[in-house]
C-alpha cells in the first residue's frame, strides 16, 4: 500500500453529495445526520473537534445548519471515514484547505503585480483635492476658480435677459483679467 493512499478500502456509502444538498435555508440536526448518515451525536461531537463546523443556535437553542456547514460537515465525514484520516489528520488537512482559498481581491481593481509609484502619487492627488474641497464651508468659491469682476457678471446677466426663449449661448464668459 502506497504511503499516500488510503487506509481504508472498504466501499461504504458516503452520504449526500454536495449536490444532493436540498435548496434551503436551514437545516436541523435530524436533516443534516440523515444527510451525513451518521447519528446525530456524532455531528455534535465534530463541532466540539473541527472549529470550522459551527452551527447557529435558534432562539430555543436548537442546532440550525447553513449549506455550508453540511457541506463542511459531508467534508468532515469522508476525510475520517473514506480516507481514513484522524481527527487531528483530518483538521490539519481542513485547516490548510481553509488558508488556501482565493485570495483576496485588489483594492485598485487590478488584477497585475501592483500600482506604479506614479499612479499611487496620482491618487494621493486626487484624494489630497478631493478632502480640501470637502473641508470647505458649503457655499465658499473654489480656489481653482478665478473671480470673474462683478461688471462682468452684470454683462453676462443683462445678456441673457435679451435672448429669446429657446435661444442658448454658448460662449465661455471672457476674463478680463487673464
Amino acid at each position: 500500500m502506497g504511503h499516500n493512499a488510503p487506509t481504508r478500502k472498504t466501499a461504504h456509502g458516503t452520504g449526500a453529495s454536495a449536490s444532493d444538498i436540498p435548496d434551503k435555508l436551514y437545516f436541523r440536526i435530524g436533516e443534516v445526520a440523515r444527510l451525513c448518515e451518521v447519528p446525530a451525536y456524532v455531528l455534535r461531537f465534530w463541532e466540539s473537534e473541527f472549529p470550522q463546523l459551527k452551527p447557529n443556535k435558534g432562539g430555543t437553542g436548537q442546532r440550525l445548519y447553513r449549506r455550508r456547514d453540511v457541506e463542511m460537515a459531508l467534508r468532515v465525514k469522508s476525510l475520517l471515514k473514506d480516507e481514513g484520516y484522524t481527527i487531528p489528520g483530518a483538521r490539519a488537512v481542513l485547516k490548510s484547505e481553509f488558508k488556501q482559498k482565493e485570495p483576496q481581491l485588489s483594492l485598485l481593481g487590478d488584477a497585475g503585480p501592483g500600482p506604479t509609484a506614479a499612479q499611487l502619487r496620482s491618487l494621493r492627488r486626487e484624494l489630497e483635492a478631493l478632502a480640501a474641497m470637502l473641508g470647505r464651508p458649503v457655499g465658499a468659491p473654489s480656489p481653482a476658480k478665478k473671480h470673474l469682476p462683478i461688471q462682468s457678471i452684470r454683462a453676462q446677466r443683462h445678456a441673457a435677459k435679451k435672448m429669446q426663449p429657446g435661444e442658448f449661448s454658448f460662449d465661455p464668459p471672457s476674463n478680463p483679467s487673464e
